[in-house]
């Protein structure tokens, strides 16, 4: 027995000896794992598969004064748990309850009920040594078996102060709920809660992860708040409007976030309360409490940070928004003063005093339109004065930047609107006085035409003495209603628009009244005597008759003069008073009249020599001061890009067209100053220079548009102020295109004072040939527009014509006519009339200004001039031509705007089809006759209308021989168009019965409308389609009506009585045709051999019709 105790106790010491080195390792263990413990809060998503194995867990429960309570279930393998598992799992575990309940103490239950005493020892070793918490109890269920739990109490006693803690060993359960109530422990200890482990780890790896994504978005959020405090605002709209929307997307994105967080915190919330919800007895674990409450925490953290990130992204917005105003506002503000600047600029130029009254109405009609241009610049600038009031109403932050803006924008306007009047009222003070001024001098022209018109011979006696005296004692009364009466009150009413010109004028006006009235008193004194005279009337013998003035009357002779002509009515009226009394001839008025004229053409020429050296020296300072400029190399750096390489484009061929006015034209022009009425031939001579303009003008929209991109830069205002011109480049830029358009005005002026004398037909010729080049301008400026066009414009030729039309189109396939769809209304085509071809092109509209807002023009189709035929009249309308092509295969309805307009252009395209038919006609005439004679068929063309039935028949069959080879004959030589008719719209029936030209007709020497014109008779006709009045003076009339002819005007109209409605009126002889028949008078229109009469009803389709050379067939 002794024997068996002392080998007990043997195992025992070896069992003790074991475990104290065993806890000795541990304890080394434990300490190294406590030195290197990481700071870092754990989660249950790092740890999970620790949880997992379940070898400690925290079902909830609360012990004594709420200690939380950390069951240890049974797990064989507890020794084996690597340090880091266990370090990891139990700070995880303490790190969950709240701070107040991990203060108190945690109470651990350790379950080893099937297990060794070696076990357990090992195991509160390893909890002493590694529990991070405040421990209070530890609570042990011993092994079970009788060895063990008798070995334990045995052992306990001896190694209870080796755990450092207070253990106390208990046998059963029921001991253990003597420590702790059954409700805080789990179904496995006896207890009634129910704890399930994998939900446990759900709702920790939820509520972590929910707080994690509660702290980064409210880090986010903070970072982007602080993001925004910092960001500077920027200068300019666009980098404002960009920073805005930025800002929001990013605002967005975070709003994104915080619903997804909200949502999620909500989904957790809903997860918690489940087990309430399914069994509302339920009563939660302390820690189910505690992670509701910390989610409910989350979310409310979550709102509140959301409310605050709204308020602080409201504010910021709002102070963006603001910025954006406010950089708008600066822009807009810019924009206004700039126009405002140039409105003052250019009012600013405008002359308060006038010359003239013409130059006076043309100064204020200038003033009236800039006024116009002015008042909406300044309405803009007012709007925009008010909405930077809005913004200060709205409490804007730069309310110290806007308010003195607005302030000079109205400063502004008013001195804008200050100058505007004053200018406007002096304007019209001139104005009154040179009216008072053409009063007065109408009223002495008049009184001078009156004594000039007063027959001498009947002077001779006393009766008629008396009349003509009493005919000026009449004038002289109403001198008081006319004249001027005090120059010294005049001087001193109008003294602020009394320039020393216009003083000038008014004493000349003063003592031409003083004329006047001298010369009356010197007739009244002489019909007085004669008056007073009782002698017999002089009976003069072979009395010389009357010359009377061709003048019609004083206001005519008003409405042609100019004031700079009243020397010559002084120099008249001074030799008909002298003729009174010293009986001299008009022969001496004549001359002085000549003289006179000789000194306004001197003045005009004077006006042409003058204008012309200014224009050549702006040239000079343009290319000079600016051309030039762009290659000094001091230059270049205020030179921009858009402008580097470009000199060309912006100047055209300006230095051209210095040159050859320099050397030659001014030199010439020169060369008559003494016998300006010569001066047409210079330009006749010069014409072929002057066409330069063109490539100026074609140039100019370039120009323009180069202009507008660079007119800021400092290139062109350093050169503008060296130059020390008031008015920029592009007022330079446009002095060539004013003085091509100005020597015309001067011609004209030279050639009023300039009939009769020898050069008088040069000046008529050299005006026409500058309208002319004018024209050519404008239509090349219209030409280079086109676009389009497939092929080269210059093989097309000269372009004669263009012009806007309303056009209809007919196509004829097979044996139907068929017209295009949606052609009811019609098209708008500008047409392009050039010697070989045709254009139709659409205009499109460009948007701008100047320049830059001209039209341009697609093409859409084109007609071969050699295959065209017109037809003048159509459809009764004397605004309509037909234009056709291909045996009207396609006929293009015509609709000019004014009757005008369609006559210039049938005559224009008559020229045109004529010139080709006597160009081919020239080519057949020089083919050799030495060739081989051909047959019949193919060398006579007949276009007769009289023919047989196998004339006919033949006709057909030689069309079909022939047709190529005429076809191909009329396309090289280029045919021109032949009178004809229509063969398209005539049956052969019809071509035998109305009238027809044949080929003996020569187009060059007759006018088919003029023709038609002198056929028409008087007499009573029938009308077979409407007609609407274009004037007051035209007769209407309907289909059905019966019409007599009365008379023929001097205009090429009838005067025509409608029998109907008995009103009269005047028609255009060239409707007649298509609106009459013949009634009861039988008229008839016959051709031109009389051998065939054709019926008035013809209307449109007999109205006279040109024809392509190539539709006559041999």
């Amino acid at each position: 027995m002794e024997d068996e105790v002392m080998e007990e106790r043997a195992d025992m010491d070896e069992m003790m000896e074991e475990e104290e080195v065993e806890t000795t390792m541990v304890e080394a263990s434990v300490t190294d794992d406590i030195m290197q413990r990481r700071s870092s809060p754990l989660f249950a998503a790092e740890i999970g598969s620790e949880l997992q194995k379940q070898f400690a867990i925290l079902p909830g429960g609360r012990g004594e004064n709420g200690r939380p309570i950390v069951v240890f279930p049974e797990f064989p393998a507890f020794s084996e748990l690597d340090e880091d598992e266990l370090q990891s799992v139990l700070s995880y575990l303490t790190s969950i309850p709240s701070v107040a309940s991990s203060g108190v103490g945690f109470i651990l239950v350790v379950d080893r009920r099937l297990d060794r005493w070696a076990a357990v020892k090992t195991t509160l070793l390893r909890i002493a040594g590694s529990f991070p918490g405040n421990l209070h109890l530890v609570l042990v269920l011993r092994p079970s078996t009788l060895f063990q739990r008798t070995l334990s109490d045995f052992l306990f006693k001896f190694n209870k102060d080796d755990f450092k803690m207070k253990v106390v060993m208990l046998s059963s359960v029921t001991e253990l709920h003597a420590y702790i109530d059954p409700t805080q422990l789990t179904t496995e200890l006896g207890g009634t809660q129910e704890y399930s482990h994998d939900t446990w780890i759900s709702h920790r790896t939820a509520i972590e992860a929910f707080a994690l994504m509660v702290k980064t978005t409210a880090q986010t959020l903070q970072a982007f708040g602080t993001e925004l405090a910092e960001t500077e605002l920027p200068n300019d709209c666009q980098a404002t409007t960009s920073l805005l929307q930025t800002h929001t997307l990013k605002k967005d994105y975070m709003k994104e976030d915080l619903k997804v967080a909200l949502s999620q915190g909500g989904r957790l919330l809903e997860c918690i309360n489940e087990p309430l919800l399914n069994d509302p007895e339920y009563n939660m674990t302390h820690d189910e409490l505690e992670n509701l409450a910390t989610v409910q925490r989350l979310l409310g953290q979550l709102y509140e940070t959301e409310t605050a990130f709204d308020d602080f992204w409201e504010r910021h917005r709002t102070k963006l928004e603001q910025c954006l105003q406010l950089r708008h506002f600066e822009q807009d503000f810019r924009e206004v003063r700039a126009q405002l600047d140039v409105a003052s600029e250019r009012l600013s130029g405008f002359s308060e005093v006038s010359i003239s009254p013409a130059h006076a109405e043309h100064v204020l009609r200038e003033l009236n339109s800039h006024e116009e241009k002015a008042y909406e610049v300044l309405d803009r600038a007012l709007s925009l004065a008010g909405e930077g009031d809005a913004l200060i109403d709205n409490s804007h932050y730069a309310e110290d930047s806007i308010r003195p803006k607005c302030c000079e924008l109205r400063a502004v306007c008013e001195g804008i609107t200050s100058t505007l009047t004053t200018k406007k009222n002096l304007l019209l003070r001139a104005m009154e006085l040179h009216q008072a001024l053409e009063k007065a001098s109408r009223w002495c022209e008049e009184g001078i035409f009156l004594l000039a018109c007063q027959p001498v011979d009947r002077c001779q006696s006393q009766d008629g003495a008396e009349a003509a005296l009493r005919e000026l004692e009449r004038y002289l009364d109403t001198a008081a209603l006319h004249t001027l009466s005090d120059n010294t009150a005049l001087c001193c009413q109008y003294q602020v628009v009394l320039t020393p010109q216009l003083r000038d004028q008014v004493e000349k006006v003063f003592q031409k009244q003083a004329s006047v009235q001298e010369m009356f008193e010197k007739r009244r004194v002489s019909l007085k005597k004669l008056a007073a005279k009782q002698t017999r009337p002089v009976q003069p013998v072979a009395p010389r008759p009357e010359v009377k003035s061709p003048q019609a009357s004083p206001e005519q002779r008003r409405k042609a003069r100019t004031l700079s002509e009243d020397s010559v009515l002084n120099g008249i009226c001074k030799k008909v008073e002298a003729s009174l009394h010293n009986g001299t001839t008009r022969h001496a008025s004549l001359s002085e009249e000549e003289d006179n004229l000789a000194v306004l053409r001197g003045h005009v020429m004077n006006e042409l020599l003058d204008t012309e050296r200014v224009y050549v020296e702006e040239l000079l300072c343009v290319l000079e001061g600016y051309a030039a400029e762009m290659d000094n190399p001091s230059m270049t750096h205020l030179i921009p890009s858009a402008l580097l390489n470009k000199k060309d484009v912006l100047f055209g061929n300006m230095p051209e067209i210095y040159q050859f006015h320099k050397r030659t034209f001014l030199k010439e022009l020169e060369s008559y100053t003494d016998c300006p009425e010569l001066v047409g031939r210079c330009f006749l001579e010069r014409m072929g220079e002057l066409q330069i303009y063109e490539a100026y003008c074609q140039n100019k929209p370039r120009s323009e548009s180069l202009w507008r991109q660079c007119s800021d830069c400092a290139f062109f205002q350093e050169c503008q102020k060296r130059l020390e011109h008031k008015l920029g480049l592009d007022s330079y830029l446009l002095k060539p295109v004013q003085r091509i358009t100005k020597y015309q005005l001067l011609l004209r002026e030279l050639l009023k004072y300039s009939r009769g004398c020898d050069g008088c037909d040069d000046l008529q010729r050299a005006l026409s040939s500058i309208l002319g080049i004018l024209k050519a301008l404008n239509d090349s400026m219209h030409f280079i527009a086109i676009t389009g066009y497939e092929g080269h414009l210059s093989d097309l030729g000269r372009l004669l014509m263009q012009g806007s039309f309303s056009v209809w189109t007919e196509h004829k396939k097979g044996h139907a006519k068929v017209k295009d769809l949606a052609r009811f209304k019609p098209m708008q085509r500008h047409l392009f009339l050039h010697e070989r071809a045709l254009l139709f092109c659409k205009r499109r509209e460009e948007n701008g200004e100047g320049y830059e807002k001209a039209p341009s023009y697609s093409f859409k189709h084109s007609l071969n001039m050699s295959v065209v035929g017109i037809t003048e009249n159509a459809k009764g309308d004397n605004k309509k031509f037909e234009i056709w092509c291909n045996s009207r295969e396609e006929v293009f309805i015509v609709q000019a705007p004014t009757p005008e307009i369609k006559s210039s252009w049938v005559n224009e395209i008559r020229k045109v089809l004529t010139e080709q038919l006597k160009a081919c006609r020239e080519a057949r005439q020089q083919r050799p006759s030495d060739t081989s004679s051909p047959s019949p068929s193919n060398t006579s063309i007949s276009l007769s209308p009289f023919r047989s039935g196998g004339q006919k028949s033949q006709r057909k069959q030689d069309e079909k021989k022939g047709e190529q080879s005429v076809t191909s004959e009329a396309n090289s030589s280029s045919s021109p168009k032949h009178k004809g008719w229509n063969k398209a719209s005539l049956s052969v029936d019809a071509s035998e019965e109305h009238d027809v030209y044949s080929s003996g007709e020569d187009p060059m020497n007759s006018d088919p409308e003029d023709e038609a014109v002198k056929k028409l008779c008087p007499g009573k006709y029938t009308v077979v389609s409407d007609c609407e009045k274009t004037s007051p003076q035209e007769l209407s009339v309907k289909s059905g009506d019966v019409v007599q002819l009365i008379r023929e005007g001097d205009d090429g109209q009838w005067f025509v009585k409608n029998l109907r409605s008995s009103k009269d009126g005047w028609v255009a002889a060239a409707n007649l045709l298509s609106l009459i028949s013949e009634s009861k008078s039988n008229q008839s229109l016959s051709s031109s051999d009389g051998s065939v009469s054709g019926n008035l009803s013809t209307s449109s389709s007999c109205s006279e019709t040109y024809t392509s050379f190539s539709d006559i067939k041999p």
